[in-house]
């Protein structure tokens, strides 16, 4: 048997145990974490642990796996070259350090560019995904490409598109959804008005739906992008991600027996106006998860 081990860091107090693993071991398939549940090979302090079981802090946790287990890779890696590093990021991976724990994305794309040069510069993420959001992510290898690719992301050179699996159908099927959005650091959450209200941004969202149904889904372009915009606005219209528990409807999400968020950016295409000719005008393109 193999063994995993992690002592629970103060940013895993009170969290469940199979969120925890998904965290800290995202190489992990989610079958391999169901299967070891049920072999009762998932410890906390030597004691067997319950999936919904909550951590303390301090704590070690545990996980036997069969020999021979495959595990994901732990970098997904769609395009690279000397100057940019474009990788398929995986749900519950945050992009940077945050209060969440765990490793994050540009932690793995260290790793790996010191595979080859130890003395390489560490990746710099040119934007950013939720820890929920899985897909298209782009990383700078060098200080002059990140200068260039932070500037084409604040100037929107780029097209961005998502997937998601939505409640309900939207109606019209396809339509560019314009809003305000309002930004509450303090609750880590947004809200969204359809007027202006004192340091809203405004925000603009495309859609079109793919698959109609009791679960849609949709295609969506992000024209403006702001924190949580894609969430937040399809859930003010009427039309909440599944599996989203901050901005969707719980309730609909057990249901549905889904707690990983539906949403995946599935397409990107870039304009650097000549200073990064490999990447300019290539549409990069990976399938969604679900």
């Amino acid at each position: 048997m193999k063994l995993k081990t992690w002592i629970i860091p103060p940013q895993g107090e009170g969290e469940r145990v199979d969120r925890l693993i998904a965290r800290y071991f995202p190489e992990l398939p989610e079958r391999s974490v169901r299967a070891a549940f049920l072999r009762r090979d998932v410890k906390l302090d030597g004691k067997r642990a319950d999936r919904t079981e909550t951590a303390r802090a301090g704590q070690e946790l545990r996980i036997y796996l069969p020999d021979g287990e495959k595990e994901n890779p732990p970098l997904e890696i769609v395009y690279e070259d000397g100057d940019a590093l474009l990788v398929n990021k995986p749900a519950g991976v945050s992009v940077e350090p945050d209060g969440k724990g765990g490793v994050t994305l540009t932690e793995l794309c260290l790793r790996h560019v010191r595979e080859t040069d130890p003395e390489a510069w560490p990746p710099a993420a040119c934007h950013r995904l939720d820890n929920q959001t899985s897909g298209l992510c782009l990383l700078a290898k060098t200080p002059e490409a990140e200068e260039i690719l932070q500037e084409v992301f604040r100037s929107r050179r780029l097209e961005k598109y998502y997937e998601c699996l939505v409640r309900g159908i939207p109606k019209p099927a396809a339509a560019e959804c314009r809003a305000w959005l309002v930004k509450d650091a303090k609750a880590g959450r947004v809200r969204v008005t359809d007027d202006p209200a004192p340091g809203s941004k405004q925000i603009r969202t495309g859609y079109e739906t793919l698959e109609a149904g009791p679960v849609s889904r949709l295609r969506v372009h992000l024209i403006t992008g702001r924190t949580h915009q894609i969430r937040a606005h399809l859930a003010a219209l009427g039309h909440p991600i599944l599996g989203d528990d901050v901005y969707g409807d719980r309730a609909w999400n057990r249901e549905r027996k889904t707690r990983h968020l539906r949403l995946c950016a599935v397409s990107l295409k870039l304009d650097t106006e000549g200073r990064l000719p490999a990447l300019d005008g290539r549409e990069f393109r990976i399938p969604a998860p679900f």
